[in-house]
Protein backbone atom coordinates (compact mmCIF):
# COMPACT_ATOMS: atom_id res chain seq x y z
CA UNK A 1 0.00 0.00 0.00
CA UNK A 2 1.56 3.10 -0.73
CA UNK A 3 2.42 5.77 1.85
CA UNK A 4 -0.20 8.93 2.00
CA UNK A 5 3.39 10.96 1.91
CA UNK A 6 4.87 9.76 -1.14
CA UNK A 7 4.29 11.69 -4.52
CA UNK A 8 2.75 9.53 -7.30
CA UNK A 9 5.27 9.52 -9.80
CA UNK A 10 2.33 10.98 -12.28
CA UNK A 11 1.01 13.62 -10.18
CA UNK A 12 2.63 16.56 -11.05
CA UNK A 13 4.82 18.65 -8.17
CA UNK A 14 3.04 22.04 -7.15
CA UNK A 15 4.63 24.83 -9.09
CA UNK A 16 7.05 27.01 -7.69
CA UNK A 17 7.69 29.47 -10.93
CA UNK A 18 5.47 31.75 -12.75
CA UNK A 19 2.41 30.01 -13.87
CA UNK A 20 2.85 29.40 -17.63
CA UNK A 21 0.33 29.84 -20.29
CA UNK A 22 -1.40 32.87 -19.25
CA UNK A 23 -0.84 35.49 -21.64
CA UNK A 24 -1.47 35.45 -25.21
CA UNK A 25 0.19 37.68 -27.82
CA UNK A 26 -2.82 40.24 -27.67
CA UNK A 27 -2.41 40.07 -23.97
CA UNK A 28 1.35 41.08 -23.88
CA UNK A 29 1.08 43.43 -26.46
CA UNK A 30 -1.38 45.84 -24.80
CA UNK A 31 1.24 45.35 -21.66
CA UNK A 32 4.01 46.96 -23.75
CA UNK A 33 1.90 48.91 -25.45
CA UNK A 34 0.59 50.26 -22.29
CA UNK A 35 3.85 50.49 -21.02
CA UNK A 36 5.33 52.78 -23.69
CA UNK A 37 2.59 55.13 -22.82
CA UNK A 38 1.39 56.45 -26.30
CA UNK A 39 -1.05 59.23 -24.93
CA UNK A 40 2.20 60.81 -22.73
CA UNK A 41 4.56 59.73 -25.61
CA UNK A 42 2.80 62.20 -28.02
CA UNK A 43 1.23 64.86 -25.58
CA UNK A 44 4.82 65.14 -24.01
CA UNK A 45 7.66 63.92 -25.93
CA UNK A 46 6.77 64.87 -29.50
CA UNK A 47 6.19 68.38 -28.97
CA UNK A 48 9.46 68.54 -27.95
CA UNK A 49 10.70 67.15 -30.46
CA UNK A 50 8.82 69.54 -32.79
CA UNK A 51 9.68 72.61 -31.11
CA UNK A 52 14.17 71.80 -30.74
CA UNK A 53 14.57 69.20 -33.23
CA UNK A 54 13.56 68.91 -36.81
CA UNK A 55 10.41 70.49 -37.09
CA UNK A 56 7.66 68.78 -39.22
CA UNK A 57 10.46 66.15 -40.47
CA UNK A 58 9.27 64.47 -37.07
CA UNK A 59 6.85 61.81 -38.18
CA UNK A 60 9.54 60.78 -40.79
CA UNK A 61 12.36 60.53 -38.07
CA UNK A 62 10.03 58.81 -36.32
CA UNK A 63 9.60 56.14 -38.90
CA UNK A 64 13.02 55.95 -39.67
CA UNK A 65 13.24 54.97 -36.05
CA UNK A 66 10.81 51.91 -36.47
CA UNK A 67 12.82 50.54 -39.04
CA UNK A 68 15.79 50.47 -36.56
CA UNK A 69 13.55 48.61 -33.85
CA UNK A 70 12.47 46.70 -36.44
CA UNK A 71 16.19 45.26 -37.23
CA UNK A 72 16.82 45.17 -33.23
CA UNK A 73 13.41 42.83 -32.86
CA UNK A 74 14.75 40.89 -35.67
CA UNK A 75 17.75 39.59 -33.80
CA UNK A 76 16.05 39.85 -30.33
CA UNK A 77 13.42 37.21 -31.25
CA UNK A 78 15.92 34.79 -32.86
CA UNK A 79 17.25 34.15 -29.02
CA UNK A 80 14.18 32.75 -27.66
CA UNK A 81 14.32 29.20 -28.76
CA UNK A 82 17.93 29.34 -26.79
CA UNK A 83 17.61 31.27 -23.81
CA UNK A 84 14.64 30.62 -22.04
CA UNK A 85 14.56 33.33 -19.00
CA UNK A 86 12.58 36.15 -17.90
CA UNK A 87 15.54 38.17 -16.98
CA UNK A 88 15.53 38.85 -20.80
CA UNK A 89 18.66 41.53 -21.97
CA UNK A 90 20.41 40.18 -18.89
CA UNK A 91 20.14 36.41 -19.70
CA UNK A 92 20.39 37.27 -23.32
CA UNK A 93 24.10 39.30 -22.97
CA UNK A 94 25.07 36.18 -20.77
CA UNK A 95 24.73 33.82 -22.75
CA UNK A 96 26.40 36.03 -26.11
CA UNK A 97 29.39 37.58 -23.60
CA UNK A 98 29.61 36.28 -20.57
CA UNK A 99 27.79 35.77 -17.31
CA UNK A 100 30.09 38.57 -15.65
CA UNK A 101 28.56 41.01 -18.28
CA UNK A 102 25.01 39.61 -17.82
CA UNK A 103 25.29 40.42 -14.47
CA UNK A 104 26.20 44.09 -14.86
CA UNK A 105 23.33 44.11 -17.52
CA UNK A 106 21.15 42.80 -15.17
CA UNK A 107 21.60 45.65 -12.22
CA UNK A 108 21.30 48.58 -15.28
CA UNK A 109 18.12 47.07 -16.34
CA UNK A 110 17.01 46.79 -12.78
CA UNK A 111 18.39 50.62 -12.40
CA UNK A 112 17.00 51.76 -15.77
CA UNK A 113 13.41 50.11 -14.65
CA UNK A 114 13.02 51.87 -11.39
CA UNK A 115 14.05 55.25 -13.18
CA UNK A 116 11.79 54.98 -15.67
CA UNK A 117 8.74 53.41 -13.20
CA UNK A 118 9.22 56.04 -10.55
CA UNK A 119 9.60 58.78 -12.91
CA UNK A 120 6.13 58.11 -14.68
CA UNK A 121 4.58 57.70 -11.02
CA UNK A 122 5.77 61.34 -10.49
CA UNK A 123 4.63 62.35 -14.12
CA UNK A 124 0.85 60.56 -13.38
CA UNK A 125 0.92 62.13 -9.70
CA UNK A 126 1.31 65.24 -10.94
CA UNK A 127 -1.28 65.30 -13.76
CA UNK A 128 -3.89 64.09 -11.62
CA UNK A 129 -3.65 66.88 -9.28
CA UNK A 130 -3.45 69.27 -12.22
CA UNK A 131 -6.45 67.92 -13.48
CA UNK A 132 -8.56 67.98 -10.53
CA UNK A 133 -7.73 71.36 -10.08
CA UNK A 134 -8.04 72.44 -13.85
CA UNK A 135 -11.38 70.56 -14.25
CA UNK A 136 -13.39 70.71 -11.12
CA UNK A 137 -11.12 73.85 -9.04
CA UNK A 138 -10.07 71.16 -6.48
CA UNK A 139 -6.81 71.33 -4.81
CA UNK A 140 -5.29 68.11 -3.91
CA UNK A 141 -1.18 67.47 -3.11
CA UNK A 142 0.57 65.00 -5.89
CA UNK A 143 1.85 63.10 -3.13
CA UNK A 144 -1.75 61.48 -2.26
CA UNK A 145 -2.34 60.61 -6.36
CA UNK A 146 1.51 58.97 -5.80
CA UNK A 147 0.75 56.70 -2.82
CA UNK A 148 -2.72 55.89 -4.33
CA UNK A 149 -0.97 54.71 -7.24
CA UNK A 150 1.55 52.94 -5.50
CA UNK A 151 -1.44 51.22 -3.57
CA UNK A 152 -3.42 50.14 -6.77
CA UNK A 153 -0.64 49.16 -8.51
CA UNK A 154 1.29 46.95 -5.74
CA UNK A 155 -2.41 45.05 -5.31
CA UNK A 156 -2.47 44.45 -9.17
CA UNK A 157 1.28 43.35 -9.28
CA UNK A 158 0.31 41.26 -6.26
CA UNK A 159 -2.82 39.86 -8.36
CA UNK A 160 -2.88 37.23 -11.06
CA UNK A 161 -1.01 38.96 -14.47
CA UNK A 162 -4.44 38.43 -16.20
CA UNK A 163 -5.67 40.84 -14.30
CA UNK A 164 -3.27 43.41 -14.73
CA UNK A 165 -3.72 43.17 -18.35
CA UNK A 166 -6.94 44.08 -18.22
CA UNK A 167 -6.79 46.92 -16.79
CA UNK A 168 -4.02 47.91 -19.39
CA UNK A 169 -6.08 46.90 -22.13
CA UNK A 170 -8.74 48.99 -21.26
CA UNK A 171 -6.37 52.05 -20.78
CA UNK A 172 -4.54 51.76 -24.00
CA UNK A 173 -7.79 51.31 -25.94
CA UNK A 174 -8.97 54.43 -24.64
CA UNK A 175 -6.02 56.57 -24.97
CA UNK A 176 -5.32 55.46 -28.70
CA UNK A 177 -9.44 55.67 -29.31
CA UNK A 178 -9.20 59.37 -28.68
CA UNK A 179 -5.80 60.52 -30.40
CA UNK A 180 -7.26 58.28 -33.51
CA UNK A 181 -10.44 60.04 -33.56
CA UNK A 182 -8.62 62.98 -33.35
CA UNK A 183 -6.50 61.79 -36.58
CA UNK A 184 -9.63 61.00 -38.37
CA UNK A 185 -10.49 64.09 -37.93
CA UNK A 186 -7.82 66.25 -38.76
CA UNK A 187 -7.41 63.79 -42.09
CA UNK A 188 -11.33 64.69 -42.81
CA UNK A 189 -10.73 68.15 -42.68
CA UNK A 190 -7.70 68.28 -44.92
CA UNK A 191 -9.16 66.32 -47.87
CA UNK A 192 -6.92 63.91 -49.98
CA UNK A 193 -6.01 67.12 -51.47
CA UNK A 194 -4.89 69.00 -48.45
CA UNK A 195 -2.38 66.03 -46.99
CA UNK A 196 1.15 67.50 -47.14
CA UNK A 197 3.65 64.66 -47.62
CA UNK A 198 7.13 66.95 -46.67
CA UNK A 199 7.44 65.42 -43.54
CA UNK A 200 9.27 62.64 -44.82
CA UNK A 201 11.29 63.68 -47.61
CA UNK A 202 14.73 63.45 -46.84
CA UNK A 203 15.14 67.47 -47.11
CA UNK A 204 12.84 68.08 -44.16
CA UNK A 205 13.89 64.97 -42.53
CA UNK A 206 17.80 65.89 -42.40
CA UNK A 207 16.92 69.52 -41.12
CA UNK A 208 18.72 71.21 -38.51
CA UNK A 209 18.05 69.60 -35.00
CA UNK A 210 17.30 65.86 -36.24
CA UNK A 211 19.75 64.71 -33.62
CA UNK A 212 17.18 65.80 -31.07
CA UNK A 213 14.31 64.34 -32.89
CA UNK A 214 16.30 61.13 -32.91
CA UNK A 215 16.68 60.93 -28.81
CA UNK A 216 13.02 61.57 -28.79
CA UNK A 217 11.55 58.99 -31.29
CA UNK A 218 14.17 56.06 -29.99
CA UNK A 219 12.63 57.21 -26.05
CA UNK A 220 9.55 57.17 -27.61
CA UNK A 221 9.68 53.57 -28.41
CA UNK A 222 11.69 51.89 -25.66
CA UNK A 223 9.72 49.41 -23.88
CA UNK A 224 8.68 46.94 -26.17
CA UNK A 225 11.90 45.22 -25.40
CA UNK A 226 10.13 44.24 -22.39
CA UNK A 227 7.91 40.99 -24.30
CA UNK A 228 10.48 38.76 -23.34
CA UNK A 229 10.28 38.96 -19.72
CA UNK A 230 7.27 37.44 -20.11
CA UNK A 231 8.20 34.33 -21.81
CA UNK A 232 7.56 32.18 -18.80
CA UNK A 233 3.63 33.17 -18.79
CA UNK A 234 3.04 33.07 -22.59
CA UNK A 235 1.71 30.19 -24.36
CA UNK A 236 3.18 28.88 -26.78
CA UNK A 237 6.12 31.34 -26.11
CA UNK A 238 8.52 30.99 -28.94
CA UNK A 239 5.45 31.99 -31.47
CA UNK A 240 3.78 34.17 -28.86
CA UNK A 241 6.83 36.32 -27.86
CA UNK A 242 7.72 36.87 -31.42
CA UNK A 243 4.65 37.95 -32.46
CA UNK A 244 3.95 40.12 -29.83
CA UNK A 245 7.60 42.02 -30.39
CA UNK A 246 6.83 42.57 -33.83
CA UNK A 247 3.37 43.05 -32.95
CA UNK A 248 4.82 45.94 -30.80
CA UNK A 249 7.02 47.62 -32.78
CA UNK A 250 4.78 48.35 -35.62
CA UNK A 251 1.52 49.16 -33.65
CA UNK A 252 3.50 51.82 -31.62
CA UNK A 253 5.55 52.81 -34.74
CA UNK A 254 2.35 53.72 -36.97
CA UNK A 255 0.48 54.81 -34.25
CA UNK A 256 3.30 58.00 -33.81
CA UNK A 257 4.16 58.20 -37.10
CA UNK A 258 0.34 59.04 -38.08
CA UNK A 259 -0.24 60.94 -34.98
CA UNK A 260 2.65 62.95 -35.57
CA UNK A 261 1.98 63.66 -38.90
CA UNK A 262 -1.34 64.40 -38.41
CA UNK A 263 -0.60 67.05 -36.09
CA UNK A 264 1.99 68.82 -38.26
CA UNK A 265 -1.14 69.19 -40.46
CA UNK A 266 -3.57 70.35 -38.26
CA UNK A 267 -0.82 73.16 -37.44
CA UNK A 268 0.83 73.06 -41.10
CA UNK A 269 4.90 72.20 -42.06
CA UNK A 270 5.89 75.58 -41.74
CA UNK A 271 4.41 76.35 -38.69
CA UNK A 272 4.83 73.40 -36.85
CA UNK A 273 8.11 74.28 -35.09
CA UNK A 274 7.17 77.93 -34.11
CA UNK A 275 3.84 76.92 -32.37
CA UNK A 276 5.56 73.93 -30.49
CA UNK A 277 8.17 76.07 -29.31
CA UNK A 278 5.79 78.40 -28.07
CA UNK A 279 4.13 76.00 -25.64
CA UNK A 280 5.00 72.20 -26.71
CA UNK A 281 2.90 71.20 -23.08
CA UNK A 282 -0.29 72.54 -24.91
CA UNK A 283 0.40 71.82 -28.34
CA UNK A 284 -1.53 68.67 -28.44
CA UNK A 285 -4.39 69.84 -25.74
CA UNK A 286 -5.14 72.28 -28.06
CA UNK A 287 -5.63 70.23 -30.69
CA UNK A 288 -7.75 68.57 -29.31
CA UNK A 289 -9.54 71.38 -28.01
CA UNK A 290 -9.75 72.44 -31.42
CA UNK A 291 -11.65 69.46 -33.23
CA UNK A 292 -13.19 68.04 -30.03
CA UNK A 293 -14.18 70.97 -27.72
CA UNK A 294 -13.98 71.34 -24.09
CA UNK A 295 -15.01 67.70 -23.19
CA UNK A 296 -12.58 66.69 -25.30
CA UNK A 297 -9.94 68.43 -24.26
CA UNK A 298 -10.65 67.62 -20.43
CA UNK A 299 -10.80 63.74 -21.84
CA UNK A 300 -7.55 64.10 -23.35
CA UNK A 301 -6.56 65.52 -19.85
CA UNK A 302 -7.70 62.66 -17.92
CA UNK A 303 -6.21 59.90 -19.98
CA UNK A 304 -3.04 61.18 -19.93
CA UNK A 305 -3.20 60.37 -16.39
CA UNK A 306 -4.69 56.73 -16.96
CA UNK A 307 -1.82 56.51 -19.58
CA UNK A 308 0.71 57.45 -17.35
CA UNK A 309 -0.68 55.12 -14.44
CA UNK A 310 -0.94 52.03 -17.16
CA UNK A 311 2.62 52.69 -17.81
CA UNK A 312 3.72 52.56 -14.13
CA UNK A 313 2.13 49.18 -13.72
CA UNK A 314 3.82 47.73 -16.82
CA UNK A 315 7.17 48.75 -15.54
CA UNK A 316 6.32 47.66 -11.88
CA UNK A 317 5.28 44.31 -14.25
CA UNK A 318 8.68 43.94 -15.59
CA UNK A 319 11.19 45.18 -12.57
CA UNK A 320 9.35 42.75 -10.23
CA UNK A 321 9.85 39.67 -13.37
CA UNK A 322 13.51 40.84 -13.23
CA UNK A 323 14.06 40.66 -9.45
CA UNK A 324 12.39 37.43 -9.33
CA UNK A 325 14.66 36.10 -12.07
CA UNK A 326 18.08 37.50 -10.76
CA UNK A 327 16.89 35.90 -7.06
CA UNK A 328 15.91 32.69 -8.53
CA UNK A 329 19.06 33.03 -10.55
CA UNK A 330 21.26 33.40 -7.52
CA UNK A 331 21.80 37.04 -7.66
CA UNK A 332 19.49 38.75 -5.39
CA UNK A 333 18.28 37.10 -1.79
CA UNK A 334 16.16 33.89 -2.49
CA UNK A 335 12.97 35.19 -1.22
CA UNK A 336 12.71 37.77 -4.32
CA UNK A 337 12.24 34.64 -6.31
CA UNK A 338 9.04 33.10 -4.74
CA UNK A 339 5.97 33.19 -6.41
CA UNK A 340 2.72 33.34 -5.72
CA UNK A 341 0.75 29.95 -5.15
CA UNK A 342 -2.38 30.92 -5.99
CA UNK A 343 -1.50 34.05 -7.99
CA UNK A 344 1.37 32.70 -9.93
CA UNK A 345 3.29 37.12 -9.50
CA UNK A 346 6.64 37.21 -7.67
CA UNK A 347 4.99 39.07 -4.60
CA UNK A 348 7.99 39.57 -2.89
CA UNK A 349 9.72 41.02 -5.39
CA UNK A 350 6.22 43.17 -5.52
CA UNK A 351 6.38 43.90 -1.46
CA UNK A 352 10.25 45.22 -2.43
CA UNK A 353 9.29 47.37 -5.14
CA UNK A 354 6.64 48.66 -3.48
CA UNK A 355 8.42 50.33 -0.80
CA UNK A 356 11.21 50.95 -3.42
CA UNK A 357 8.62 53.38 -5.12
CA UNK A 358 7.32 54.45 -1.59
CA UNK A 359 10.83 55.34 -0.96
CA UNK A 360 11.62 57.39 -3.82
CA UNK A 361 8.39 59.35 -3.77
CA UNK A 362 8.85 60.18 -0.28
CA UNK A 363 12.18 61.33 -0.60
CA UNK A 364 11.57 63.76 -3.51
CA UNK A 365 8.43 65.13 -1.61
CA UNK A 366 9.99 65.75 1.86
CA UNK A 367 13.05 67.62 -0.20
CA UNK A 368 10.15 69.81 -1.46
CA UNK A 369 10.80 68.97 -5.11
CA UNK A 370 8.50 69.10 -7.95
CA UNK A 371 6.91 65.84 -8.84
CA UNK A 372 7.12 66.87 -13.06
CA UNK A 373 10.30 69.24 -13.72
CA UNK A 374 12.33 67.25 -10.83
CA UNK A 375 11.01 63.54 -10.10
CA UNK A 376 9.75 62.71 -13.84
CA UNK A 377 12.36 64.68 -16.32
CA UNK A 378 15.31 63.52 -14.33
CA UNK A 379 14.89 59.98 -14.02
CA UNK A 380 12.83 59.43 -16.85
CA UNK A 381 15.90 60.62 -19.02
CA UNK A 382 18.06 58.14 -16.87
CA UNK A 383 15.86 55.56 -17.18
CA UNK A 384 15.61 55.87 -21.31
CA UNK A 385 19.53 56.30 -21.41
CA UNK A 386 19.80 53.44 -19.57
CA UNK A 387 17.49 51.44 -21.54
CA UNK A 388 19.14 52.71 -25.11
CA UNK A 389 22.62 51.36 -23.22
CA UNK A 390 20.89 47.71 -22.93
CA UNK A 391 19.70 47.56 -26.32
CA UNK A 392 23.18 48.48 -28.06
CA UNK A 393 24.82 46.02 -25.98
CA UNK A 394 21.78 43.13 -26.45
CA UNK A 395 21.84 43.58 -29.95
CA UNK A 396 25.75 43.86 -30.77
CA UNK A 397 25.93 41.06 -28.55
CA UNK A 398 23.38 38.22 -30.25
CA UNK A 399 25.50 37.74 -33.53
CA UNK A 400 28.81 37.02 -31.11
CA UNK A 401 25.83 33.69 -29.80
CA UNK A 402 25.08 32.72 -32.95
CA UNK A 403 28.46 32.87 -34.60
CA UNK A 404 29.72 30.72 -31.41
CA UNK A 405 27.51 28.20 -32.90
CA UNK A 406 29.01 28.69 -36.24
CA UNK A 407 24.97 29.91 -37.64
CA UNK A 408 24.99 33.13 -39.98
CA UNK A 409 21.99 34.58 -41.67
CA UNK A 410 20.36 37.77 -42.13
CA UNK A 411 18.30 37.60 -39.21
CA UNK A 412 21.01 36.50 -36.87
CA UNK A 413 23.97 38.61 -38.02
CA UNK A 414 23.42 41.81 -40.61
CA UNK A 415 19.75 43.03 -38.53
CA UNK A 416 21.13 42.93 -35.22
CA UNK A 417 24.57 44.23 -36.23
CA UNK A 418 22.80 47.27 -38.03
CA UNK A 419 20.32 47.90 -35.74
CA UNK A 420 23.05 47.88 -32.15
CA UNK A 421 25.35 50.12 -34.30
CA UNK A 422 21.96 52.38 -35.57
CA UNK A 423 20.73 52.62 -31.62
CA UNK A 424 24.92 53.34 -30.50
CA UNK A 425 24.20 55.86 -32.30
CA UNK A 426 21.50 57.13 -31.20
CA UNK A 427 22.79 56.14 -27.34
CA UNK A 428 25.42 58.56 -28.58
CA UNK A 429 23.40 61.63 -29.58
CA UNK A 430 21.36 61.07 -25.95
CA UNK A 431 24.48 61.49 -23.99
CA UNK A 432 25.47 64.28 -26.10
CA UNK A 433 22.46 66.23 -25.96
CA UNK A 434 21.36 64.78 -22.45
CA UNK A 435 20.38 68.46 -20.51
CA UNK A 436 18.15 68.23 -23.45
CA UNK A 437 16.29 65.58 -22.60
CA UNK A 438 16.70 66.43 -18.94
CA UNK A 439 15.84 70.40 -19.65
CA UNK A 440 18.64 71.97 -17.05
CA UNK A 441 21.73 72.81 -16.68
CA UNK A 442 22.37 71.42 -13.52
CA UNK A 443 25.17 69.03 -13.01
CA UNK A 444 24.17 66.89 -10.62
CA UNK A 445 20.73 65.90 -12.61
CA UNK A 446 23.02 65.39 -16.06
CA UNK A 447 25.58 63.54 -14.53
CA UNK A 448 23.26 60.52 -13.25
CA UNK A 449 23.80 58.39 -16.50
CA UNK A 450 27.67 58.49 -14.66
CA UNK A 451 25.64 55.72 -11.99
CA UNK A 452 25.19 53.19 -14.83
CA UNK A 453 29.03 52.93 -14.62
CA UNK A 454 29.12 52.43 -10.86
CA UNK A 455 26.48 49.66 -10.97
CA UNK A 456 27.85 47.81 -14.13
CA UNK A 457 31.03 47.75 -12.15
CA UNK A 458 29.78 46.14 -8.99
CA UNK A 459 28.02 43.66 -11.13
CA UNK A 460 31.18 43.21 -13.39
CA UNK A 461 32.65 42.41 -9.50
CA UNK A 462 29.68 40.59 -8.71
CA UNK A 463 29.84 38.07 -11.53
CA UNK A 464 34.21 37.70 -10.65
CA UNK A 465 33.39 37.35 -7.17
CA UNK A 466 30.72 34.55 -8.15
CA UNK A 467 33.05 32.42 -10.68
CA UNK A 468 36.52 32.53 -8.20
CA UNK A 469 34.45 31.20 -5.19
CA UNK A 470 31.03 30.34 -5.95
CA UNK A 471 31.35 28.10 -9.19
CA UNK A 472 27.90 26.40 -8.76
CA UNK A 473 26.13 29.88 -8.16
CA UNK A 474 27.84 31.04 -11.04
CA UNK A 475 26.45 27.96 -13.31
CA UNK A 476 23.25 29.50 -12.74
CA UNK A 477 22.84 32.43 -14.12
CA UNK A 478 21.27 33.23 -17.20
CA UNK A 479 20.02 29.66 -17.21
CA UNK A 480 17.15 28.17 -18.58
CA UNK A 481 14.28 28.82 -16.11
CA UNK A 482 11.01 27.86 -17.91
CA UNK A 483 8.85 25.83 -16.38
CA UNK A 484 7.18 23.98 -18.99
CA UNK A 485 3.57 22.39 -18.87
CA UNK A 486 3.87 19.08 -17.08
CA UNK A 487 2.58 15.55 -18.11
CA UNK A 488 -0.84 15.24 -16.71
CA UNK A 489 -1.75 18.68 -15.92
CA UNK A 490 -4.19 20.49 -17.57
CA UNK A 491 -3.31 24.26 -18.45
CA UNK A 492 -7.05 24.91 -17.73
CA UNK A 493 -6.50 24.10 -14.40
CA UNK A 494 -3.56 26.13 -14.02
CA UNK A 495 -5.49 29.59 -14.97
CA UNK A 496 -8.58 28.17 -12.48
CA UNK A 497 -6.22 27.89 -9.72
CA UNK A 498 -4.64 30.97 -10.45
CA UNK A 499 -8.16 32.80 -10.94
CA UNK A 500 -9.33 30.92 -7.69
Amino acid sequence: MQSVMTRPASYPAPRTGLFPGMLGTGDIIFMILACAAPMGVLAGIIPLAFAFGNGAGMPGTQLGICGVMLLFAVGYVRMIPHVRNAGAFYAYIAASLNKEAGIAAAYTAVLAYICAGTSTLGAMAFFAADFLRSTFGIESRWELWAAAGIAIIAWLGYRKITMAAKVLTVALLLEVGLILLIDGLVLYEKGFSGLDFSSFTPSTVFAPGLGISVIYAINGCIGFEATAIYQEEAKERQVTIPRATYGAVLILGTFYVLSAWCLVLAVSPDAIKTVALADPGRLVTGIAGRYLGGLGRDALNLLTVTSLFAAALGFFNNITRYLFALSRDGLLPAPLGKAHPVHGSPYVACALLTAIFSGVVALFALAGLDPLLNLATSLSSMGAVGLEILLTATSLSIPLYFARRREFSAGKTAAPLIGGFLIAVATYLSLRNYSALTGTDLLAINCLPFLFLAVAAIGLTHGTCLRKFHPDMYARVGATQIEEILPGEDIHEIKVKATA
